[in-house]
């Protein structure tokens, strides 16, 4: 792949992220202002779909990106993001109120993550067998979810997503945001899906974060909502923030 098809790959993951609608070398021209003719972007599209990159839902569509298109996108391009200040200070409010309240957090936390994200948020503390999720509706908005077949097979495994997360705690590197995407995805029954998802340690036991979304999703993004939250959930994370905002 030369880098400008890299960049082709990369403006149409961004482009299909946004809209689910295949992206054709037209659509790239008006955004991107690639300085080349929309007979060469047509030829970089064709050189990528032959690589394993791209493919195309129909002969009159546009193209998408692949289980292999995305995951180069993740570890060649995508680079790291930050949440913004307002995101930041948000999670940081809720999590304080709800510590001083000597309240569960799982449910919150949940609630926090689907909010910034758009995807389904899933929390669960193996130590004391609790289970939180939240965002099934927005989920459902997607149009990858209009299929009635993916939509059943997405809420019964819900069903048995804390036991199947537990299983794979496991096999997750301690301490590390792991992307699954597609066929990746070690939760069979939602590998149409991809997921962000982490361990971490709190004062109740060890647990699992999760962000479950369509393939298109913001995996920067989520993944830095994943890593801040597991900051916060920490005992010693949140003592600091308290000290800061007393001083």
């Amino acid at each position: 792949m030369n880098s400008r098809q890299q960049q082709v790959l990369s403006a149409i993951v961004e482009l299909y992220t946004e809209t689910a609608i295949p992206v054709g070398s037209q659509a790239l021209l008006d955004r991107f202002q690639f300085p080349v003719s929309s007979a060469t972007l047509r030829n970089d599209m064709v050189a990528l779909e032959e690589s394993g990159y791209l493919y195309q839902p129909h002969v009159s569509a546009g193209r998408i990106p692949t289980d292999q298109g995305y995951r180069f996108y993740v570890e060649q391009m995508m680079g790291e993001e930050t949440l913004s200040k307002t995101e930041q200070q948000q999670l940081q409010k809720e999590l304080l109120v709800l510590k001083a309240k000597q309240a569960r957090l799982g449910r919150s936390t949940v609630k926090l993550l689907s909010a910034l994200s758009g995807n389904l948020a899933v929390s669960s503390i193996i130590d004391k067998e609790e289970f939180y999720d939240f965002g099934m509706k927005e989920l459902m908005e997607n149009p990858e979810f209009r299929e009635i077949d993916d939509l059943c097979r997405l809420v019964e495994t819900l069903d048995s997503l804390d036991v199947k997360l537990e299983q794979l705690l496991g096999k997750l590197s301690d301490g590390e945001t792991h992307i699954f995407i597609g066929a990746e995805n070690p939760i069979r029954e939602i590998s149409n899906c991809a997921m962000v998802v982490a361990p971490y340690q709190t004062d109740e036991g060890t647990g699992v974060l999760a962000i479950i979304g369509p393939k298109r999703m913001k995996y920067a993004k989520n993944k830095s909502l994943i890593e801040y939250m597991k900051k916060l959930l920490s005992s010693s994370a949140l003592v600091t923030i308290v000290a800061i905002n007393i001083l």
